[in-house]
């Protein structure tokens, strides 16, 4: 815990500093990216090595707080949430301090102060053993991501998604602060190891507003508004951060509160396979319309959101039923997908800030052709897509085999368990399929083919630090890939802190042992190609392979516009799910026999808040207006309404 203190320690007095250097942007930038990357790898000492040798450390301090200690635990879940939020926070700190241009007015040492904080809530929400404790982390972190999204205030579009997070945020924090006083009533006090599971309908109750502000945070569909909002303002490496670590602490609120709420009714684990399948399925359905490279970013973590909601709900359901291989194995999926998707998605986020940087846009219509110009942050992007459309050997095979091997021990099980494993295969293979034509389209947009405007044209590399950021994140990838059977013994820890699954089955053995064979196959069939590559020269007779133009179908002067644009790429499906996306399209009228030029867009608008939120939205203003009138700004009667207040507090408690 010592280790962790000092992290901690360093992430605030750093934070601290650099707002001091606000008016000196290079200090800011050495001190907010130095001590962000020392604490990351003081805390990530600790981490580890809980996970290697399972025990749990507790440090509770006096604190002064009604119903609130300062107690802080360090056990095998915590340990392993932890490890994401220092591998990231490193790299995008690495990242941050080359992506921030000394020459722009906008000084970065209170985004530095924000981020540094951020880590620190995030660590904090993981270690939190008192729920006063937590949820002071929680608004924390909140705060300090509020104030990161809104970096570029001066544009309209940052302002909005910051406003929006910050109302989901609110009511995320009303609905945990409902769940832990139900939890509190029961125990007579606010540490969750007094907590005891309350009964009757309270239970259901409590797992309901556990689901409401976790998955608000989380951003399961539908409440994902705030999500394709806020990542795309943020600065990349934030974005990174964001998408990578800090919606997970949603899912690590739901795993704590379903550890707490245990024994599970079968219809829990219903609820969160029916958002899993929902999120996973639209998230990418969504992500497949956008344009803006960092939007569909976002929107590809809902969809990975929704695999690990859906993992948790087969795992809920699977115990209930009393079938625990395929609560184990659903279980570990999920979280070693918890630890994947930080990787492959902080390395995406990167890749897009890099084209950011390089070419001025996120726009994909506007670019094409940078793997000439940025070959590096093309090969590292790409190597990401690969990861998140689970192409083996990449991390993001692995946890989604366990939970295909969960779903099919399932199939000889009851009617139910059956119906609920052949959902999820089918969804995650309708998902799976999607993503690849999602991350062909993005990364074929924007790398391949040629310039489709001067900014694209003009682009350029980034600098060596935000190549080293997004080169250790790709590191991991690949590592973590390759080394997923040595990850089910941690995941097995892991999970043996949350429900106490190990002591019922250790799927180690049954998990790794596949995994152990597909990693053997991928490496000899990379050492084949590799040998195969080596002696092409020998295969050729040694000639000198020939280089040409590529042929232009007969047109005398081929240009960028005649190449498919992201759009285009996508249109067939796209059309197909037009009663889901409803995209606004704007189709010229051609007349005449020589008509003059014409153009053509859609725009794929949030569905969801513009049906389902922005009406309600429109009624509690009209609502709010009509008692406007309390609103009058003499102190006089606002301290008699607070008088008024306490008088009926008071009567009620007596």
């Amino acid at each position: 815990m010592l280790f962790l203190l000092l992290s901690l320690s360093l992430l605030c007095l750093s934070a601290l500093l650099t707002v001091f250097c606000n008016a000196r942007p290079e200090r800011a930038n050495f001190i907010g990216a130095a001590g962000a990357v020392s604490a990351s790898a003081v805390g990530l000492f600790p981490a580890v090595r809980t996970l290697l040798h399972p025990a749990a450390e507790t440090l509770s301090l006096p604190w002064p707080v009604p119903m609130a200690s300062f107690s802080l635990t360090l056990d095998p879940l915590s340990a392993f949430f932890l490890v994401p939020v220092f591998i990231l926070t490193a790299a995008a700190a690495i990242y941050g301090a080359g992506y921030f241009r000394p020459e722009e007015k906008k000084a970065p040492g209170l985004a530095w102060t924000a981020f540094n904080l951020l880590s620190a809530a995030m660590a904090v929400v993981f270690l939190a053993a008192n729920a006063v404790l937590f949820l002071l982390a929680w608004e924390v972190m909140g705060v300090s991501s509020f104030f990161l999204v809104i970096f570029d205030h001066e544009k309209a579009q940052a302002r909005k998604a910051a406003y929006i997070y910050l109302v989901a945020g609110a009511a995320g924090a009303l609905a945990l602060m409902f769940a832990f006083s139900l939890l509190g009533v029961q125990a007579g006090a606010l540490d969750f190891a007094a907590f005891k599971r309350p009964e009757g309908p309270l239970a259901a109750a409590a797992f309901l507003s556990f689901l409401l502000g976790f998955g608000l945070k989380a951003g399961v569909i539908p409440l994902h508004v705030w999500l394709p909002e806020a990542h795309p303002a943020a600065p990349s490496h934030v974005s990174a951060v964001m998408s990578g670590v800090m919606i997970k602490t949603g899912i690590y609120g739901l795993i704590r509160a379903l550890g707490l709420l245990s024994p599970w009714a079968p219809w829990w684990g219903w609820t969160l396979i029916l958002i899993g399948l929902g999120s996973c399925l639209l998230g990418v359905v969504f992500a497949l319309a956008q344009h803006d490279l960092k939007r569909l970013l976002a929107y590809s973590s809902i969809e990975n959101i929704g695999i690990i909601v859906l993992a948790l709900g087969l795992g809920v359901l699977g115990t209930a039923m009393g079938l625990y291989p395929l609560a184990a194995l659903a279980f570990g999926g999920a979280l070693l997908h918890v630890l994947n998707h930080a990787l492959f998605k902080g390395l995406l986020f990167m890749g897009a800030g890099a084209v950011l940087h390089g070419a001025g846009t996120a726009e994909m219509e506007a670019l094409g052709g940078l793997s000439k110009r940025m070959p590096r942050a093309a090969f590292l992007f790409v190597l990401g897509a690969a990861a998140a459309c689970a192409l083996p050997p990449f991390n993001g095979f692995a946890g989604e085999f366990l939970i295909y091997l969960g779903a099919f021990s399932a199939l000889n099980g009851p009617a139910n368990i059956v119906l609920a494993a052949l959902l999820a295969l089918a969804v995650l293979s309708a998902a799976g399929a999607l993503a690849l034509a999602v991350f062909s389209k993005a990364a074929g947009a924007v790398f391949l083919g040629e310039p489709r405007t001067q900014a694209a044209a003009g682009a350029h590399d980034c600098g060596p630090l935000m190549n080293a950021g997004m080169t250790l994140l790709a590191a991991a990838c690949v590592v973590s890939g390759f080394a997923a059977p040595f990850l089910i013994l941690p995941v097995s820890t892991a999970l043996g802190a949350a429900f106490g699954l190990r002591t019922t089955l250790d799927f180690s053995g049954a998990a790794a042992t596949p995994l152990i064979y597909l990693t053997a196959a991928f490496l000899a069939l990379a050492a084949i190609v590799w040998v195969l590559a080596e002696k092409r020269r020998f295969f050729l007779g040694g000639r000198q392979p020939a280089a040409g133009p590529t042929w232009d179908c007969g047109y005398a002067a081929p240009s960028a516009r005649m190449q498919y644009g992201a759009s285009s790429f996508s249109q067939p499906l796209t059309a197909f799910f037009q009663p889901l996306l409803r995209k606004t399209l704007n189709i010229p009228v051609i007349a005449g026999y020589f008509p003059g030029k014409a153009s053509f867009s859609s725009e794929a608008r949030s569905v969801v808040f513009d049906h389902l939120y922005a009406p309600v939205i429109v009624r509690l203003r009209g609502l709010a207006f009509r008692f406007s009138w309390l609103q009058h700004g003499r102190l006089q009667f606002y301290i008699l309404y607070i008088v008024a207040a306490l008088m009926a507090l008071l009567l009620w408690k007596l």
